[in-house]
């Protein structure tokens, strides 16, 4: 081969390695096309932002400071540091919310049109927190006035099924927080029971299962569900199964095994949304506590028959009934074991209210080391319960009284913004649907601490000091640090590109 011949050769070689290398770019996912700004080699000289809210303060989502990176230097095992690798990537965030209950809208509605109108933005408006998600009842749960359904009792055939009452309330009340969230909107819902003459206690109350020869009318329900919220404009994003399917309350409940749960979805729900046209409709499994939850995630996920209609698992925190600690491992364990299944955070509250302990600081704590350990532990999104409570931490027809993010006094028309409100804003004002969380550490124990990379490239790192005394640490980006400090009993968020 001559000199000529090599150099054509070569020519031919190259070309095809360059179009090879522009068609595996133009396959990558719109996750993998998230850039990063920020320089690991040199962050030097550019600047973050630093919100804070602290007890003992007037400190709420306040920016307190803006501080420059420097070179790095290495830590020393004396220091107290944070850090960031934005070079390794995670799951895709989805967003932050709450339950619109029959409850919280009974609340909203007492409310003067300013302060119903103060409430929202402070929730959903651009200068809120920036909720996304909300979650919703399939009829009643414990919190509202009184159990109802959408039927007659009795029909079976669903003839009588009708959202009327939820037109009072519920449905303007979620309309309103809609259109301030727009597109970014994550809306599901959950049923607590179904009706009584579909389950063995003949009961919405206190457990009972669903009677096998129900199991295709109770499928059938969620579609006439789905189509009733939809023809109200409010698109449904999906759906979990059942709330809380293995404790008998003494509110709604209904109990299934996770080989019934399983059956119920493979056989039944599954099947009856798609000939419905509704296979986009996510359905979510379990919706119970962490405590339970590997084994219903090896039950369900690896039916590949029940598997193929699950989105994934949704679950809550209650399993510390027992006097244990969270359960974030069994989290862990479901994301390595199931990576293609998404884990979703649906409900938690404090519990037991007392007016006394409104703004009681470890209740907000509770949330803050939740959410960071669970976003650690591979969960896309995140639901608090109620989004709105009155006074006494209800109504709720079985006095199931709790506390919410934000109370209105009924008897003043005000609202009381708690500490917990706050604590949920650190991420939810930061972190945008689309973020991918990124690798985060800490030295110490005595901090707690995750990051989200946001799809412009700016960086959000949430750190929390659940200690009684001052901190003082270092945040290390790459071959970048920053030197900081966070106040006791305080949660932080860091922005920075």
């Amino acid at each position: 081969m001559n000199n000529s011949q090599y150099t054509n050769y070569f020519l031919v070689a190259l070309l095809i390695f360059l179009f090879s290398c522009k068609e595996s770019a133009e396959s990558n996912t719109e996750i993998k096309e998230i850039k990063s700004v920020i320089s690991t080699e040199n962050n030097n000289n550019k600047t973050l932002a630093v919100y804070t809210t602290a007890m003992n303060t007037d400190l709420r989502l306040t920016k307190t400071a803006e501080q420059r990176f420097t070179e790095k230097i290495q830590p020393l095992e004396t220091d107290v540091a944070v850090f960031v690798n934005p070079k390794r990537t995670f799951q895709q965030f989805l967003g932050i919310g709450g339950a619109i209950t029959d409850a919280s809208s009974e609340v909203f509605f007492t409310l003067d049109k300013a302060t119903q109108n103060q409430l929202l933005q402070s929730l959903y408006g651009k200068d809120g927190i920036g909720y996304n998600i909300i979650r919703t009842s399939i009829h009643s749960s414990d919190f509202g006035l009184g159990s109802h359904t959408y039927i007659e009792e009795g029909d079976a055939e669903l003839r009588t099924f009708s959202i009327e009452k939820d037109k009072e309330k519920r449905i303007p009340f979620i309309k309103q927080a809609i259109d301030l969230i727009g597109d970014e909107l994550v809306f599901y819902a959950s049923p607590w029971s179904p009706p009584a003459f579909m389950k063995t206690n003949n009961n919405m109350l206190r457990g009972g299962k669903l009677l096998p020869e129900f199991r295709q009318a109770w499928a059938d329900y969620y579609v006439k569900f789905i189509e009733a919220y939809e023809a109200e404009g409010i698109p449904v994003w999906g759906l979990t199964i059942q709330n809380e399917p293995m404790a008998v309350q003494r509110w709604e409940s209904c109990i299934y095994t996770a080989e019934e749960e399983r059956d119920f979805l493979k056989n039944y729900l599954g099947p009856t949304l798609k000939r419905a046209g509704m296979a986009d409709k996510n359905i979510v499994v379990w919706d119970h506590n962490r405590d339970l939850i590997t084994d219903r995630a090896n039950t369900i996920f690896e039916d590949p028959e029940a598997s193929k209609y699950a989105w994934g698992i949704g679950f809550h925190w209650y399993e510390t009934w027992t006097g244990g600690l969270p359960k974030y491992d069994n989290l862990k364990n479901i994301n390595e074991s199931f990576p293609s299944k998404n884990i979703l955070f649906t409900e938690g509250c404090q519990e037991g209210f007392d007016a006394e302990r409104m703004h009681y600081w470890p209740n907000a704590e509770r949330y803050g080391n939740s959410m960071i350990n669970d976003f650690n532990s591979g969960v896309v999104g995140w639901t608090d319960w109620n989004i709105l409570l009155d006074e006494r931490g209800g109504p709720n027809h079985v006095e199931n009284f709790c506390f919410a993010p934000v109370h209105a006094d009924t008897k003043t028309g005000e609202l009381i913004f708690t500490p917990t409100y706050y604590y949920i804003g650190h991420f939810s004002k930061f972190i945008k649907q689309g973020a991918l969380r990124v690798s985060t550490t800490t030295s110490r124990s005595t901090i707690e601490s995750t990051s989200f990379q946001n799809k412009d490239g700016s960086m959000v790192t949430v750190v929390m000091n659940p200690t009684d005394n001052e901190i003082l640490y270092k945040l290390v980006v790459g071959n970048s640090q920053s030197e900081l400090k966070i106040e006791p009993r305080s949660m932080q968020t860091l922005v920075y590109k």
